[in-house]
């Protein structure tokens, strides 16, 4: 009982020290640096630049793992002084938009906002361009962690690795090797970067322990390459079938849902793309109208039961609409993950944020798929810990839709900080075996 009262005694003590070095201000710079170095999926080469100079200037070295000549991944070690558990801190540090008008527009709306272009400013005060919160404070938030306990000199048992990877975001960058759904921690951790605990730092104020994965699918309604001037049913269009098809799905999607929500996740689906025809060639129609969907999955239904359940669905609808000739395939698939809601590093992110937030934690669902889904895959038990992903009080024309998801509020991120601290300290000054291992 005394030893343990000493160790809490000397965590109190480190926790008070390493979040007396969170620098708001030192904070507000890294996400401003991060979210003016451009660094779409497969082209994170300048973000990972920014922090590996701050890693420098603060006396840590940083190890860069290069995936292409315009990817990288960047990592660095706080070594323990031995004997305790390895913890992995992470972000990713890719952005879910191109910050190209040519290529996001009219996607993304018919012209940009500030939050859209990857250029970092101060407005009301909030940082904005495009990642400003995600995922650039997310890793400014990480790496102002790792710089409060270096600036600290705290003592630690284990190593703390400060990661972050590029090929994060849950798309398909075609024009990069086909880059993204996480192939940069997958490279980053399975090219010598390993520990026994992990924590990621994402949107949402809580502590998560069940991540989602997802399934794209890909549904392709048949007609005839036609004319607009011949008379209609002769030759037929693939895109009116199309739009009934939709609706079908849309009404579809809600119960698959509540089917297979359970514990923190929500699986939820969209259909997320339509392609069909050419605007260079508005005389003709397509014989080919194909619709794309986003289904989330839950832990505890793998994709294989996601296509199964897909497949029911599809053959319902079929039935219902002889006359509507399609097929459909699964374009990719990633599980979902769970760590064990009693182990280690989920009761020390959770008494990490009682210690900040000063009450008692609370679970809030969720079906945001991450980075996370791999890395517990891969064998790491893993925390998820963030912050209030909507700020108040955001310019109103900074509001409406995901944007840039470019508004990010120094205050909040470093709440969260001080939460990562705590878990960081809490677990890494300990034996293995005091957290069970």
């Amino acid at each position: 009982m005394g030893v343990e009262m000493n160790v809490a005694n000397t965590i109190d003590q480190n926790f008070a020290s390493a979040t007396a070095q969170v620098d708001e201000d030192r904070l507000r710079r890294i996400c401003l640096d991060l979210a003016s170095a451009h660094s779409p999926t497969g082209a994170e080469l300048p973000a990972a630049k920014v922090i590996g100079d701050y890693f420098e200037a603060a006396g840590i070295t940083p190890i860069y793992q290069h995936l292409s000549a315009t990817s990288a991944n960047v990592y660095a070690r706080l070594p323990g002084s031995g004997g305790g558990p390895s913890l992995l801190l992470y972000a990713p540090i890719d952005t879910h938009l191109e910050g190209d008008p040519a290529q996001d527009i009219p996607a993304v709306g018919a012209k940009f906002r500030p939050d859209m272009l990857p250029v970092g400013h101060e407005r009301d005060g909030f940082v904005v361009g495009l990642g400003a919160s995600n995922p650039k404070g997310m890793a400014a938030t990480v790496l102002e962690a790792a710089l409060a306990l270096r600036a600290a000199d705290v003592t630690l048992r284990g190593d703390i690795i400060v990661a972050f990877a590029g090929g994060g975001m849950p798309i398909n960058a075609s024009q990069r090797d086909n880059r993204g759904l996480s192939d940069g921690v997958y490279h980053m951790l399975t090219r010598g970067v390993c520990a026994d605990f992990a924590i990621v730092m994402k949107p949402g104020s809580g502590v998560y322990h069940e991540e989602p994965g997802l399934c794209w699918f890909r549904v392709s309604v048949r007609g005839v390459f036609g004319y607009a001037g011949i008379p209609r049913g002769i030759m037929p269009n693939s895109i009116p079938p199309a739009a009934k098809l939709i609706l079908e799905l849309e009404e579809w999607l809600p119960t698959y849902t509540t089917r297979n929500t359970r514990g923190q996740v929500v699986p939820r689906g969209a259909i997320t793309a339509l392609r069909a025809g050419s605007v260079d060639r508005l005389a003709f129609t397509p014989a080919t109208t194909e619709i794309y969907l986003d289904i989330r999955c839950a832990p505890h239904t793998p994709p294989a039961e996601v296509k199964a359940q897909f497949a029911e669905a599809m053959d319902a609808i079929r039935a219902r609409n002889p006359d509507i000739k399609f097929d459909w395939d699964m374009c990719a698939a990633y599980p979902g993950s769970a760590t064990a809601e009693d182990n280690w590093i989920i009761k020390s992110a959770i008494r990490g944020w009682e210690a900040v937030e000063g009450n008692t934690y609370t679970m809030p669902p969720n079906s945001g798929q991450t980075d996370i889904s791999l890395i517990r895959n891969l064998g790491i038990p893993t925390a998820r810990l963030g912050w209030p992903s909507t700020p108040k009080n955001v310019p109103p024309d900074l509001t409406g839709g995901l944007g840039g998801m470019g508004v990010a509020y120094v205050p909040d991120l470093a709440i969260a900080c001080k939460k990562i601290i705590y878990a960081a300290i809490d677990t890494c000054s300990r034996a293995r075996a005091d957290v069970n291992l």
